[in-house]
């Protein structure tokens, strides 16, 4: 896995947000487990509830071409060092509970998580059973 590009996409996907009410940029980035990268931005909206953040958007243009398994993502914001909201640790969890979590404020600096630590006792679809 090239962490660094996937960095840099994030990096890249972070100047697409469409943040008009909070100012706050995120981008994100992940790697699907046949080798793809899906890249997402937050998208803000005027009355607030139907915002989408970085990684959900990413997650979901992933499923949408039919990838099921991220292998990792990387997520970069406007703040020193942005962590996925607890929605979308919910919905990486979905499909990526193995996953490597990269919070990056630039290509050279980076964490590296499993969702684990970052969700521990997480609610996922054996709990379905």
């Amino acid at each position: 896995m090239d962490k660094k590009l996937l960095i840099k996409k994030a990096l890249e996907a972070k100047e697409k947000a469409y943040s008009p009410y909070s100012g706050f940029k995120v981008g994100a980035a992940l790697l699907t487990k046949s080798g793809k990268i899906f890249t997402g931005c937050n998208i803000e909206n005027a009355s607030y509830t139907p915002t989408i953040c970085a990684e959900r958007t990413a997650i979901a243009k992933a499923v949408s071409d039919g990838e099921r398994e991220i292998v990792a993502i990387a997520i970069t914001g406007d703040s020193e060092w942005t962590y996925p909201c607890g929605v979308c640790r919910q919905v990486i969890r979905e499909f990526g509970n193995n996953a490597i979590i990269i919070i990056t404020k630039s290509e050279e600096e980076y964490r590296e998580y499993t969702l684990s630590e970052l969700f521990p006792y997480s609610f996922g679809p054996e709990d379905l059973k």
